[in-house]
């Protein structure tokens, strides 16, 4: 496949390694097509499914549509700025890992940013292995799995992710292993709004991509074996147009 000429690295390339399977959607928002293809070229390599857009507004509707995993946003956008997309973003979904690209001269814009809550920030000229790098940070940060003893309790519910039990009022229930998954997925990302796609892609693996209504009847199933009331859940919640999110 050869080596991975940048345009944005100062001259500096990167080899490939063997892709992996692939471990999130990353929506990469960058108006230079040169910078935008050199993106995506970096992700997919690394395993990551990509998608792109040229502007801030597409970025929002893109969003809205289905939450990615993680966004690398550039800062100068036509239609709408990158300090209006990371800050609309981080209200729907605060968690979401946002990693701003920026030139030299936008300190003071970068710092307007890190206040809205982005979570990094790389300037340009950059290397592409730094800000995969810091793409990887972010990610594993809002990944992080639960306590050590990966003990959670929630109403009547206890589940030990470490044994692989699940138990109401002190009598096991019984999940099978892709609703135990889902379950350990959601909780370890407790608050997060997680989209179909991510779901489909870290519990049910890329090379097996069922359709999202899969995804949907997991979350019907783990309602009515987990919830007090599965017709009003308080646990596993639906965001409307975005996904999932698991509340204590």
């Amino acid at each position: 496949m050869g080596n991975l000429a940048t345009p944005f690295g100062m001259g500096r390339t990167v080899t490939p390694v063997p892709a992996a399977k692939p471990t999130g959607r990353i929506l990469v928002v960058e108006d230079d097509p040169a910078v935008q293809k050199a993106l995506r070229r970096l992700f997919e390599t690394e395993g990551y499914a990509v998608e792109t857009q040229s502007d801030g507004k597409s970025a929002i509707d893109s969003f809205h549509a289905s939450a990615p995993a993680a966004v690398v946003l550039d800062l100068r956008l036509p239609k709408l700025s990158g300090s209006d997309v990371c800050k609309e973003i981080k209200a729907i979904s605060p968690t979401l890992p946002i990693v701003v690209l920026s030139a030299a001269s936008d300190v003071s814009d970068k710092v307007l940013l890190l206040e809205l809550g982005a979570d990094d920030y790389v300037t340009k000229p950059f290397s592409p292995r730094e800000l995969l790098a810091r793409v990887r940070a972010a990610l594993r940060h809002t990944t992080r799995v639960v306590p050590e003893a990966q003990v959670v309790s929630f109403d009547d519910i206890t589940a030990d992710f470490k044994k692989m039990e699940v138990k109401r009022d002190g009598t096991p229930v019984i999940l099978t292993a892709q609703e135990f998954k889902t379950f350990q997925f959601l909780v370890q990302n407790a608050e997060r709004v997680i989209s179909r796609d991510e779901l489909l892609n870290e519990v049910w693996g890329y090379q097996n991509y069922p359709s999202t209504r899969t995804v949907d009847n997991h979350i019907l199933k783990l309602r009515q074996k987990l919830e007090k009331d599965p017709s009003s859940p308080v646990h596993f919640r639906t965001v409307h147009g975005m996904g999932y999110k698991f509340v204590r």
